[in-house]
């Protein structure tokens, strides 16, 4: 009678459980549908990178009124590539219904797709700045270190462009996964690096 009572109670519990994901599934459905919620969140993550592109710029002005004999240093370059990649972005989700009206689509790929690739140089740079204090504190050569930089940015760029290029010569579903399968590896490289 128990082991009964206890088959009962979790194919009730899993019943519920199964009801409250549909729940959530329908409700998904709805904000999916609903191009007042696309809308709002667009128009709110808009808002939000749009801070972003502010702060950075704030940062930027702030060190270069601090520091202004250095000219333009990894960081400042890091802090306007920031305000760059944010601000187009911001820019983007506010137009995103225009964006996706543009055509030859191609030029969508790219507006999409540019954003990403100064997301990747902005944390490669990131990651150089990080490289030149350490190999500065080991008193090692940095040398090496910016065209390695310039080397990575150029083959990540020359990808994405040869994957346009083919995309606009030949618009096939699988050229479309690859590029976007190309961008999530830029972002996730970026990410990697990073942490």
């Amino acid at each position: 009678m128990g082991r009964l009572f206890a088959v009962d109670a979790a194919a009730a519990s899993s019943a519920a459980a199964a009801a409250a994901l549909n729940g959530a599934v329908d409700w998904w459905k709805d904000v999916n549908d609903s191009p007042m919620w696309q809308d709002r969140i667009f128009h709110a993550l808009a808002v939000l990178y749009g801070i972003v592109s502010v702060v950075a710029l704030v940062q930027l002005i702030r060190i270069e009124c601090r520091v202004p004999e250095y000219g333009w240093t990894t960081q400042k370059v890091f802090h306007f590539l920031n305000f760059i990649v944010n601000g187009v972005r911001a820019i983007v989700f506010v137009l995103r219904r225009n964006v996706q009206l543009i055509q030859p689509e191609i030029l969508q790929h790219v507006v999409l797709d540019m954003p990403g690739l100064a997301f990747f140089t902005t944390y490669a740079l990131l990651v150089l700045f990080w490289a030149e204090i350490y190999y500065q504190a080991r008193a090692m050569s940095t040398d090496g270190l910016r065209p390695t930089f310039y080397w990575i940015n150029g083959v990540v760029y020359a990808i994405q462009i040869i994957l346009w290029l083919v995309l606009w010569w030949k618009p096939v579903r699988i050229m479309v996964i690859l590029s976007k399968m190309f961008f999530a590896g830029k972002i996730l490289a970026s990410f990697a690096v990073c942490v």
